[in-house]
């Protein structure tokens, strides 16, 4: 969107305070994330009363007149129609506080219809690739699908985003010539079904196939996969990250719960011991890598016996990291009408320990490296003292001096820091091996 609005001859302002046009891009996961942006709206208008707002993102596709009503907002436009965002604010059509009803907006494209506020894409629209100033990000997404069709029970994602599509191979290796020719050296890989990438094409293609014809097809250094659910863990996929040096050993692989009965309950499609069994098989495959997940306190139903049940099916497993999320109720989803509703304090209370157990194992695996070498990328540019890097098994390292960003490199440990390693540079590596 930035580019696009670039190319409509807007640009960037140094702060929203600053800006003729503000740009909001939301999410709707949970409950707090609408009031984030709420939040986000009332405090732009305030600091910028005469600013035009823009919003966009799941938010503003699931409750368009509630984002509508909020002061100083002049847009509201949903996901499926955020390729136009750029053409919709410098068209001067619209007056603060309306929205752009779905039916009223460019219906004429072959990749989308549209009844009523309901959309359903037929294939993945995306403008290319962002390749602007690596010192500001050295760590491109590369967005290569959308869309779920999974309905699990707490879930608000597939209405707003709308069925699984991909976006066609020759495509994603064009994007991915793309940043290594603007200079990057890691991509990661995103998506909201990741795993389920070429599902929607004819013939069905595999994710596995994707990673094998980047790495045969393009030069970039690393590759990092975000998120795959537990089952698109694929032996194959497990192998090819693992005999790779260009890919990450990092797997994000999604749990919610470690209770068989609450996961039956979200609609979720493994069970404890399929599970169990992934993050094994990833693990005696790359015993160094970094292997997280997204788990979920206080769903509907979880008693103190199934917390206790799925806290030690957590504890069990070699996770180096976890993303905790307390249940957030969301409109229209079935868990919202389930019984069993769990008191938001108990349910905060049970983040708590998860997290302190995250914390823990997280503690454990950095220990497991001083002494050793690691390679890392560094992020933005650090000062005379220190950078910051990322290691390829997904470690936050403090290098010591002040080097470039985007920078490959191995680095000696010398110890533990509060949430990080810190290290010193021992060479730059030109490139890894293709």
């Amino acid at each position: 969107m930035e580019r696009q609005l670039a190319e409509k001859g807007l640009l960037r302002a140094g702060s929203a305070g600053q800006a003729d046009v503000v740009v909001l891009n939301t999410c709707t996961v949970t409950a707090a994330a609408d009031q984030d942006a709420r939040a986000a709206i009332r405090r732009t208008h305030r600091e910028n009363p005469y600013a035009r707002i823009l919003v966009t993102g799941c938010y503003a596709q699931r409750a368009p007149q509630e984002v509508a009503a909020l002061p100083g907002v002049t847009w509201v436009v949903g996901n499926s129609h955020k390729h136009l965002a750029a053409e919709i604010a410098t068209s001067g059509a619209a007056a603060p506080g309306d929205f752009v009803p779905l039916e009223d907006v460019v219906l004429s494209s072959p990749a989308f219809t549209v009844i009523g506020d309901i959309f359903a894409h037929t294939e993945l629209i995306a403008a290319p690739v962002f390749t602007g100033d690596i010192g500001e990000k050295t760590r491109p997404n590369l967005k290569v699908q959308d869309g779920c069709n999974n309905r699990c029970s707490f879930c608000i994602i597939p209405s707003v985003r709308g069925q699984s599509r991909s976006m066609k191979l020759e495509r994603v290796i064009e994007e991915a010539n793309a940043l290594v020719a603007a200079g990057y050296r890691e991509m990661v890989l995103s998506g909201i079904n990741l795993g389920r990438w070429g599902y929607d094409f004819q013939p069905q293609q595999s994710f596995a196939q994707l990673l094998r014809t980047l790495l045969e097809h393009t030069d970039i250094e690393k590759i990092r996969i975000s998120s795959v659910e537990p089952m698109d863990w694929s032996d194959e996929l497990i192998d090819l990250a693992a005999s790779s040096p260009r890919i990450a050993k990092h797997a994000h692989v999604p749990l919610q719960s470690g209770s068989d009965r609450i996961l039956r309950q979200m609609h979720r499609k493994y069970r404890p011991w399929h599970y169990s069994e992934k993050i094994r098989k990833i693990h005696e495959a790359m015993p160094y890598a970094a292997i997280g997940a997204d788990v979920m306190a206080g769903f509907p139903g979880e008693t103190e016996e199934l917390f206790e049940e799925s806290r030690s099916f957590i504890e069990h497993l070699p996770f180096t990291y976890l993303h905790v999320f307390t249940y957030s109720s969301r409109p229209g989803t079935p868990s919202a009408a389930m019984p069993g509703q769990v008191p938001v304090n108990i349910a905060r209370e049970r983040n708590r320990v998860l997290r302190e157990m995250a914390a823990k194992k997280n503690l454990e695996f950095r220990r497991r490296f001083i002494g050793k070498t690691l390679e890392v990328i560094t992020l933005q540019s650090g000062d005379a003292e220190s950078t910051e890097a990322l290691s390829d098994n997904y470690l936050k390292v403090i290098v010591e001096g002040w080097h470039e960003p985007n920078q490959l490199m191995k680095v000696d440990v010398t110890e533990i820091g509060d949430e990080d390693l810190l290290a010193v540079a021992q060479e730059e590596i030109s490139a890894f091996s293709i």
